[in-house]
């Protein structure tokens, strides 16, 4: 224990108790290890993605990367279905996102009026369909049947609302934004609409951002949607292309494979795509999250006291 103490900061242990240090200690080490679990599978895909499979199908690589090998990235950054589904991914998600917040924003806001109409009666039949769905077949066949399939809208359009979000939104809004306000409002000429975006909507704005947040990464990470309702490979979104990518094998796409010659030599490139794929298809969200991390800390804040 005296050794321990004598590396870390003097402060740290200022007025603590021995159970206090203990404790301090115990829950650095805790953290630690809970964080090398996190976060040495990202590094593990990371070194096996430059490293020859050869060693990494032998258990060789663990900590360091063996036999570097870039010819998975080589054929990433010059195959053409990367990066289209790199765009159909952005346009998938910038489009449901924006989707997403405007009616969240709006159908949350409007529940948490007292004075709607019937609000409670919709409220329950809203948490209904949290609980109980069609299924997949007949969304399957209501998305067919409007003529949505193999379009922008088979993507956005199902998951346009996540109850979830607008029940969080709602409680947001109860506890944040008073009636007396609102009232205030009207008697100086200020309209629902008016109100809305000059006084809501500027309240809210760290609600807004934690939405967005939700339905971006919901977005980037969603593949199942498109691989139901869309049939063309000029469509499909970065995830369903790494899926693709994921199968593949000796006998797979040949295209991904063309630069290998011999059977052995495919199938070191396959398992170099597999990784690679992945870090490249997870890089924008590692890239944005430093910067956003305290709104995933608001999210869960939001909302959590009712009443």
């Amino acid at each position: 224990m005296v050794k321990i103490k004598s590396l870390l900061p003097k402060k740290l242990f200022l007025k603590q108790s021995r159970g206090d240090v203990v404790f301090t200690i115990l829950n650095g080490l805790i953290m630690s290890a809970m964080l090398f679990v996190c976060a040495y599978p990202l590094y593990y895909i990371l070194i096996a993605s430059v490293s020859d499979p050869t060693y990494v199908n032998l258990g060789q690589v663990n900590f360091i990367p063996k036999g570097i090998m870039l010819d998975g990235y080589r054929s990433i950054f010059y195959n053409s279905k990367i990066w289209v589904g790199y765009k159909n991914t952005i346009i998938y998600t910038v489009s449901g996102t924006l989707l997403n917040v405007c009616l969240t924003m709006t159908g949350a806001y409007a529940l948490s009026r007292r004075e709607l109409f019937l609000r409670k009666q919709v409220m329950i039949l809203i948490t209904f369909t949290l609980f109980f769905n069609g299924g997949m077949i007949p969304n399957y066949l209501l998305v067919s049947g409007l003529g949505l399939k193999n379009t922008l809208w088979a993507i956005i359009l199902p998951t346009a609302l996540s109850v979830w979000n607008l029940i969080i939104a709602k409680t947001f809004y109860e506890s944040t934004i008073p009636l007396e306000l609102n009232e205030a409002a009207e008697v100086d000429g200020c309209g629902t609409l008016r109100f809305f975006f000059k006084v809501v909507l500027p309240l809210s704005l760290s609600l807004v951002a934690v939405m967005a947040l939700f339905y971006a990464v919901a977005h980037w990470n969603a593949f199942f949607n498109a691989l139901i309702y869309l049939d063309h490979a000029r469509m499909h979104p970065l995830q369903l292309v790494l899926r693709d990518l994921l199968l593949v094998n000796m006998g797979g796409d040949s295209s991904m494979l063309g630069e290998a010659q011999d059977g052995l030599a495919r199938q070191k490139l396959a398992d170099l795509l597999k990784f690679g794929v992945i870090i490249v298809s997870t890089i924008p969200v590692l890239c944005i999250y430093p910067f956003i991390q305290r709104y995933f800390v608001k999210g869960v804040m939001i909302g959590s006291v009712k009443g």
